[in-house]
Parts: C-alpha cells; structure tokens; sequence
C-alpha cells in the first residue's frame, strides 16, 4: 500500500509538471516532424496547431531559430489552459542576453498574412494569443510588405501581435524588436491588446507607426499594465497609447525613451485616466499629448495635465546606433545620452 501511495503521488506530480516544447526552424524544419530540436517543424502555425489540440495542463513552449519565420496566415492560440506557473511561452532559442548574441541571431517574424476588413480599413493579425498567461521574447517582428493607404477614409494596418480578448490576462512581451518603415514596410501598432496585465518590457520600437495600444477591457479584475525599459524611436504616431480600459492607478510607466516621435502620448477622446511617468525622456516631439481618432486622422494636441512627471527630461539628442555588426544596432549608442535608464534590449551589462 506504501509503495502504490508513493506511485501515486509522483504520478500526480508528472502531470502537474507536464511540458510540450516544440522547434521551429523554417530552413530545415519540417511540419510532419516531431517537433524536438533535432526535428524541428517548418512553421510558427504548426507548432500553434499542435498546442492548441492537446489539454494536458502545462507549459507550452515555442522555440524560434535563427532565420526568417514568414507568416501567411495568423496564428491564432486558442487552448486557454495556462497559469502563472505553467504559461505559453514563445521564444527566441538564443536570447540577448546571451553569451555572444548579435542582433542578426534573431528570430525574424514578418507577418504577410491576408487582409480582412477592420475599422477603418483593413487588417492583418500576426501573432494572436487569444489566451493568458503568455510570454513572447526575444524576437524581431518587420512591418506587413504592403501599402499603408487604400484611400482618405480608409488604411491596412499591420498588427504583428494582437489579443482581443477583453477578459483575458497577464501577456508579456519582452526583450523585441519591432522595425518597420513607412513607406516599404509600414508597422501600425507593434503590440495591440484588449485584456488586462499587458507588459511590455525591455522591447524596442523603431520607425513603427504606434508601439504600443493598451486596449479595452471589460467583467472583471485583471492584472496591471506595464511599459517599462523600453526605447521608442520614429514613431510617426505615438509613443504610447491608452484608453479609459487602461487603469492609471495600476499602471507602471517608468525607464522609458520617446524620441523623434509625432506625440508621446496618445489617448482616446473622452479619456478621464490619470497616468504617471518616472525615470524617462521624451525628447524631440511634437506634441506631448493628444487625442487619438481613427486609423487616418490626426492625433489631436492636448493639455498633458493628466500625466504626473517624476523624474522626466524633456529635451536632448537621442543616438542611434547603426552599425549592423554592433550589439546594440538599433538601440542607443554606447555612452550616449540616455544610456543610464537602461532601455533597449539587454536586462544585464554587457
């Protein structure tokens, strides 16, 4: 009777520790592999069909290659079986903060899929975790190879990461890159979610159009949101934008750099929020606030006197690093102004 006791409790405990962990390599890979390193799959969309029809309570991880993962439809995550504990996570198999990472060792997401009709226009979706408790780290995400404009009224927006979900929690998006261009590869929003307990944290945002929407949420308490350590640089929209969904009194807002942007902070007309920022610079906008109204409309100049600024510089140059053989390409130089709040992509001193 022992012995069946102590069978029973480590049959308990593997099922309580379960974990899948697929591959994804889109040189070698294959879709009818197994999925482990030394067979991995072909695309992102296998592995999410995959995780997406298996129940077993656990962690679920993707692990991206070096290369370029081309998306042709979205990816959709629908099996919302996670915890804290137990999450979703996809990522780069090499992270920055490795020994010996350089930005051409990352994962390269570039979101071709399908237009469909949205507000104001059309849409396309990349990765959507229609799920909580979800980590996405490491990663570069390109704008959509498509026109910004269909005419006055109407846009096509690229989306590389969208939830919408109003109820769902807890989506973290750490240590990316999302780089896009206006005229070749436009990026409307890096990052947009519905939901609660959005984090973004040590990401970097260049050329995009918006980095960042903190969308709605609706029937019940959530998590906090977060913009922390991260560099905004071009965005020829916004440096950050809410809406009343977004609870000022949760949100974390701190270590950030806005710059050579069009208005540092966007919000929805109507908003009442209070916000606070700390420990950050918005240098060389436009504007400092505004309202936002639709996908081709101007974003609205604005008194910013509902935003508290602790610690905040409001002037100097930001500079790029362009040299592609750096470490920090796209992100601050070395030594340069700013360099001491510690956004961009690296969590540790390199």
């Amino acid at each position: 009777m022992k012995y069946l006791f102590i069978l029973l409790i480590f049959a308990v405990t593997a099922l309580d520790s379960f974990a899948e962990q697929f591959y994804v390599n889109p040189l070698v890979g294959n879709d009818l592999n197994s999925g482990e390193k030394s067979q991995p799959l072909k695309t992102i969309l296998e592995a999410a069909t995959r995780i997406n029809s298996n129940q077993e309570k656990g962690t679920s991880t993707i692990v991206l290659s070096v290369g370029t993962h081309l998306l042709t439809e979205t990816v959709l995550f629908s099996n919302n079986k996670y915890t804290v504990k137990d999450r979703l996570i996809i990522r780069a198999e090499i992270m920055p903060d490795d020994e010996g990472w350089t930005p051409q060792q990352m994962p390269v997401i570039v979101t071709a899929v399908p237009l469909v009709p949205g507000f104001g226009g059309m849409e396309g979706r990349g990765i959507q975790p229609e799920v909580s408790h979800v980590t996405i780290e490491g990663l570069r995400f390109t704008g959509s190879p498509d026109y910004s404009y269909m005419d006055e009224d109407n846009s096509r927006r690229s989306y590389p990461i969208w939830r919408d979900g109003k109820q769902l929690d807890d989506l973290v998006v750490t240590q990316c890159l999302f780089a896009g261009n206006i005229d070749v590869l436009p990026l409307h929003v890096g990052v947009i979610a519905n939901g609660y307990g959005l984090i973004i944290d040590h990401c970097v945002f260049f050329n995009c159009k918006n980095p960042v929407v903190f969308w709605k949420s609706e029937g019940q308490a959530g998590s906090g949101n977060a913009m922390r350590y991260c560099l905004v640089y071009g965005g020829y929209f916004s440096g950050v934008w809410t809406t009343d969904g977004t609870n000022g009194d949760t949100f974390e807002f701190h270590h950030n750099i806005i710059a050579n942007s069009s208005t540092v902070w966007v919000r929805e007309k109507g908003s009442t929020k209070q916000y606070k920022a700390f420990d950050c610079i918005f240098s060389d906008y436009n504007h400092l606030a505004g309202y936002g109204s639709g996908p081709l409309r101007g974003n609205n100049p604005t008194s910013s006197d509902f935003l508290t600024m602790e610690r905040v510089i409001l002037s100097g140059e930001i500079l790029i690093e362009k040299d592609q053989s750096k470490a920090n390409y796209l992100q601050l130089k070395a030594g340069s102004f700013g360099s001491d709040l510690g956004a961009g992509l690296f969590k540790r001193n390199r």
